[in-house]
């Protein structure tokens, strides 16, 4: 996927509307992958708005898991994303909080808390990368597991896992929705 001159020119308006003040991705962000995860965020979105509260207690297209742990997932991996970028940003070393409730637990939510858990973990996410500077974006970084990467790397990550996660709500997401590069 690439950037269309209609995206450029939107996104140019959006520059020219919001002012100074406003925050942007630096100039060498990946720009398609984080279009590409943003696109796939509001798709996920949409998908659960869709749902009742009582559907989301219902099961996900992954055998054994009601959509709610599918919620708490595709939240969970947004929020440890933005706490890395957070810990590369003061110098740190990532530490997973302690407090955070375990995946099974999480599930157990209210309706209204778990929508409310993704949108405050894609903005978290959304403005730790649009807080990154440009030197930042090719930094080394670690994540939860491990892994070492560099910050360019998530919004892929990102973007897989949330369009997948649309998927695995099972509530009508459809595998030709998904853009083809990511399919």
């Amino acid at each position: 996927m690439s950037l269309t001159e209609t995206d450029l020119a939107a996104r140019e308006a959006l520059r020219a509307r919001l002012g100074k003040g406003a925050r942007f991705d630096a100039p060498n962000a990946p720009a398609e992958d984080l279009l590409l995860a943003r696109r796939g965020t509001a798709y996920f979105a949409r998908k659960l708005m869709e749902l009742s509260d009582e559907a989301l207690f219902e099961p996900s297209a992954v055998e054994g898991l009601s959509r709610a742990h599918v919620i708490v997932r595709v939240s969970y991996e947004a929020r440890y994303q933005a706490l890395a970028l957070e810990a590369l940003d003061k110098g740190e070393v990532l530490e997973i909080p302690e407090d955070l409730p375990s995946l099974d637990l999480a599930a157990t939510l209210p309706a209204r808390a778990l929508r409310h858990l993704f949108q405050h973990s894609e903005v978290h996410l959304n403005v730790c990368w649009r807080d990154l500077s440009e030197a930042q974006w090719d930094m080394d970084l670690v994540l939860a597991d491990g892994t070492k990467i560099t910050p360019r790397a998530l919004p892929m990550m990102r973007a897989k896992g949330v369009w997948q996660g649309a998927l695995d709500l099972g509530s009508g997401a459809r595998l030709k929705d998904i853009p083809a590069s990511l399919r």
